[in-house]
């Protein structure tokens, strides 16, 4: 069982920077850690994951404005945003171990204002 913590979302303006991060209760060394997004009205989709090895994997719309890092010693995931738009505006939740059948976070507000 693992329990994650998102924190560090909120309202931010067009073309500013937030950084979330995701606090695991045990240690992720060994999973592929996501960060998702939901908007209302929308699917939840992938934002960007890493894998152990550090390799990365981003969605085509946040590609070149945000990085996913990661620090096994803190068991803690970050997401670094920057040039926000309003259309990132949604919840952003921490998963360990991919979409189907691994653990999520209870998610993290950002809202991004025009």
């Amino acid at each position: 069982q693992v329990n994650l913590v998102e924190s560090g979302g909120g309202l931010v303006q067009a073309g500013g920077s937030l950084r979330l991060s995701c606090a695991a209760s045990a240690s992720i060394r060994f999973y592929v850690m996501g960060w998702y997004r939901q908007a209302p009205g929308k699917q939840r989709e992938l934002v960007a994951s890493i894998t152990s090895s550090i390799s990365t994997n981003y969605g085509d719309s946040v590609k070149g404005r945000f990085t996913i890092s990661r620090d096994n010693a803190k068991n803690t995931v970050y997401l670094q945003m920057n040039s926000l738009k309003p259309e990132d505006t949604a919840v952003y939740y921490c998963n360990a171990g991919g979409n189907a059948g691994g653990y999520w976070g209870q998610g993290t507000q950002v809202t991004v204002s025009s």
